[in-house]
Formats: structure tokens, sequence, C-alpha cells
């Protein structure tokens, strides 16, 4: 295939991504997905390989990427087909984080697998927004095996009705259910277009050509081994720090991280599942990629990992896990670049503000129940490219902050001060960028849990640039714990001031 059919080809089944993703939003009723756009899509082959994604949730893609062969083993496909799953130890991410899974035949073959990801702000846990902090897998919500909720075109209404707990609800698995459909005719109409054997010939050589792309730019690491560790401000259930240590051996054949040496699983909920760990480092590794490199299994397939069974990274059913896809994927990534600097230190960004500084909140009240969760941005660290920008989402997540309207719209809060919180970015050559203050009051009595990190240790600076500034979260001006639950009153206000990014380089003086 010529290096012009070969782009087409890849623009076309990433469009395909690009219209489930559109559907989706389009579809769905809560600001969770129509708002934030906390969502991602993505397209399989038969086997499971990745071949394409839109540029959503790094953590969502990354992990279903990992573990997608393990689920479509388990089922005798059909056309018309859907798998509803949210089990964080069979490649998902935490429970708010449901995935459908449709099959795609053509003359009766199966050819692939559409799939998107969405989060539900109330996956069954009592604590509303079901963002909790727990100590085991069902405190978290209810967690659903690899199910059909569709079979051979007949919706599961029982099942539906199990996992909705509202009209809003069941509007965005229904959003979740269109976006697959949509996926599979616009797949079915390319293969329609190129012919069957032509669209599998190309998959193959796209699949080829990112692993010669991937090669090539990685092989620029000069090889050696190279570590870094980094710590977590504790897991909700002590204050303890919890080391992540990154080993990178960079060859000529490729890229091995290994975690040995973390800490092991812990009690609270910052633990992750191998295929989170895996997003993570896929994310990095990406991040050094040129931008025209294919997301697909190949440009992954140089890379390998290494977590210890027991290990925070590689924990064990039925460990909790609600902060590790949201919190401790970021600072995998931290670890890992925090690595490639100790090979170049123009190969890495300064350490970003290192949380998706999560707060999740609402009342199960039988009279209005309600429940929301968002996250907030921070700074990015800088880099021998310039400096970090301030006020952006980092890393794992790429979700949107919720416009205020819509917020005070649909729930009984009001938000009294969101600004940049100057001065928190390192000072440096290049200045990280500077985090966000975000005020909530709230109209009524709410139940409020907060899951941030950085709280403590500082978003590191690299090549003489200096740390950004911790964060730190109050509620009517008293300094809270990073991560914690309370009961607010109305007219009570939570304040949270997000951490800047890492500065790089010596200041000119």
């Amino acid at each position: 295939m010529s290096s012009i059919d070969l782009a087409i080809f890849s623009s076309r089944i990433s469009a395909v991504c690009d219209e489930m993703g559109a559907v989706l939003k389009r579809a769905a009723f809560s600001p969770n997905i129509k708002d934030r756009l906390d969502y991602s899509c993505a397209i399989f082959d038969s086997k499971g390989n990745l071949c394409a994604q839109a540029a959503h949730i790094p953590v969502h893609l990354g992990s279903m990427a990992y573990a997608m062969s393990g689920i479509i083993e388990r089922f005798d496909w059909h056309d018309g087909d859907m798998v509803i799953v949210n089990d964080p130890f069979l490649g998902g991410t935490h429970l708010p984080d449901v995935t459908l899974i449709a099959p795609v035949f053509y003359d009766g073959a199966l050819i692939g697998f559409v799939a998107n990801r969405a989060h539900h702000v109330n996956i069954g846990s009592d604590s509303p927004g079901s963002m909790p902090i727990s100590s085991s897998l069902e405190e978290e919500g209810i967690v659903i095996s690899p199910t059909k909720i569709i079979d051979q075109s007949v919706l599961d209404e029982s099942l539906l009705e199990k996992l909705a707990h509202s009209f809003e609800a069941k509007g965005d698995y229904l959003a979740q259910v269109g976006a697959n459909k949509s996926g599979v005719t616009r797949l079915t109409e390319l293969v329609t277009r190129t012919g069957v054997e032509s669209y599998l010939a190309q998959l193959n050589d796209l699949n080829a050509y990112g692993r010669r792309l991937a090669q090539a730019e990685l092989s620029r690491i000069t090889p050696g081994e190279y570590e870094f560790s980094d710590v977590m401000d504790g897991d909700g259930i002590t204050s303890d720090p919890i080391t992540i240590r990154c080993k990178l051996r960079v060859s000529k054949h490729g890229i091995v991280a290994d975690f040995t040496g973390t800490s092991a699983q812990v009690a609270g909920n910052v633990n992750c599942p191998l295929s989170v760990t895996a997003a993570g480092v896929f994310y990095a590794f990406r991040c050094l990629l040129p931008d025209y490199t294919p997301a697909c299994a190949g440009a992954f397939s140089v890379i390998d990992i290494i977590a210890p069974d027991g290990c925070l990274l590689n924990a064990n059913y039925p460990a909790a896990v609600a902060a590790g896809n949201v919190e401790t994927s970021t600072r995998v990534v931290d670890a890992v670049l925090g690595a490639l600097s100790q090979a170049d230190v123009t190969l890495a960004a300064s350490a970003s503000h290192g949380s998706m500084n999560n707060i999740a909140m609402g009342s199960h009240d039988s009279q209005h129940p309600w429940d929301y969760y968002e996250t907030i941005g921070g700074g990015m660290g800088a880099s021998v490219n310039g400096s970090g920008l301030s006020c952006v989402q980092t890393h794992m997540t790429n979700t949107l902050n919720t416009p205020i309207e819509s917020l005070e719209s649909h729930f009984p809060i009001q938000i009294t001060e969101y600004s940049i919180r100057k001065h928190s970015g390192g000072e440096g050559l290049f200045y990280g960028g500077d985090g966000i203050v975000r005020e909530f009051e709230f109209l009524s009595d709410t139940q409020v849990t907060l899951l941030t990190e950085r709280r403590q240790h500082q978003p590191w600076g690299l090549n003489g640039g200096s740390a950004g500034k911790v964060g730190c979260n109050r509620l009517n001006g008293e300094l809270l714990a990073p991560k914690v639950s309370l009961q607010v009153k109305a007219g009570d206000r939570v304040r949270i001031e997000t951490p800047g990014g890492g500065g790089w380089g010596e200041p000119n003086s």
C-alpha cells in the first residue's frame, strides 16, 4: 500500500471513532458525558487488537487496548449483539466507567468490534457520585461482569432497568448503544467500499507501519537502564506515602517498563488493575511519537510491562480501585516521564499537577436524589519546548470542565469562584503552568467526596526548574485531607486549589 493510501485508510477508520463520539455526546443526558465528554470510542479487529481510537480519554483507551482480547473470547458472537462490562479486573478502569462492545460482521464473517466507554455518575455506590473512600470493590458499586445487554438485536430490558437508576442514566446507556450502532454501520460501509480482503490487508499494513514508527522514534533513546521513583500522598485510609518505582530498560528491540519495587497494594482505593497501569505506560510513550502515528496495536507492540502480582499497580481482586484509575494512573505517567528524563532531560516535561482533583457529591434522599462528579484541571509541567499551560487537564484525562451554567441548572450548587491560581507553577527558564481555584457553595445538605493528590508532595521540576506548589482543599476555610468524605450543610463552601506544574531549566539571571 502506498503511503497516501495508508494515510487515507487511517483517517477513515479514525473518523468512524470520531462519529461514534459525536453520536454519544449528542444523545447523552448527563453533564458528565454531554458536557465534560468523559467517554471514549475505538475499533478493534476480530482478535481484539486495537485498530483505531478517537482522541478521547487516554486511561480509557489504553486499558481497553490492553485487555480487549480476554473479553471477546468469552462469547459466541452474533450480528446485533452488544456486551456490557465495567469490571476493573477484566480490562476496565473503575466501576463508573461502563464499556459497551459490539461485533461487526460482513457476509456472515466476524471482522472486528466497535466499543465505547463512558463515565456513569451513579453505579450503585452508597456514596453519591460513586467515588467513595473505599476499601473494597463491593463498596464502589455494581460490578458488571461481561454480559450481553443486546442479544441478536433484542435489548435486555430487565438488565437495563437494574443498571439505570434514573431516566437520565437510562438515556446515557441508550446513547452508548446508539454510538456503537453508528460505528457498526460506518465500519460496514467502509468494508463494503474497500472489500473485506482489502480492508484486512490494510489493517495489517497499518499495524506494521505503526510498529515501524514506534521503533524508529524510540530507538532515539540511548540504550540503558533508567530509574525514577515518585510517591502518592496516601490511600484515604492512612496518610502513609506510597511509592511507585519505575525502571526503564531500553534496547534496540524495544522498551521494558519494570515497576518492581513499587509498594504493595493498599487498603484504600488507589490500587490499579494492570490494564490501568498499561494505559499510563502506553500514553507516556505515545507522547514521544509523531502526531501522525496511528493509534493501533502495532504502535504499542514494542513496549513490555512488568508489575509484580499484588503490588499497587497490579492489584488483586477485590481491591478497591476507584481512585487508581484517576490518581494512580497519573502518577504512573510521572514515574515513566521521570525515568525518561534520566536518559535525556529534553525527552520529558516536568511534572504536571498530578491529580484529576476529583470531587463527587450529591444526596440519596428519596425526595430529591442527585449525583454529580467532576475532575478539575491544574498546571502543566514545563519542558524544553516552553512553559506549561495553565488551568488544563493533563495526561490521563482529557475531559472538559463542566460549564457553570450547566452545573447550576442541574444541581443545588453555586460556583462562587472559578479562577487561575496565580503563581502556583514552578519557576525556571520555562515556567510551570498555574493551577485552578474552584469553589462550590451548596444550596442543600450534601455528601461530598474528595479524591486528590499532590497535596503533600510537590510536582517536580527538571533541569534546574523548581517544583510547582501543592494543592489544597478547604471546607469553610479549614484545611481538609487530600482524600476525604464529609457531610456539608446548606451554605457551606468547599474550595479546591489545584497544584501548579513544575518548571524546566535554570532561571535566567
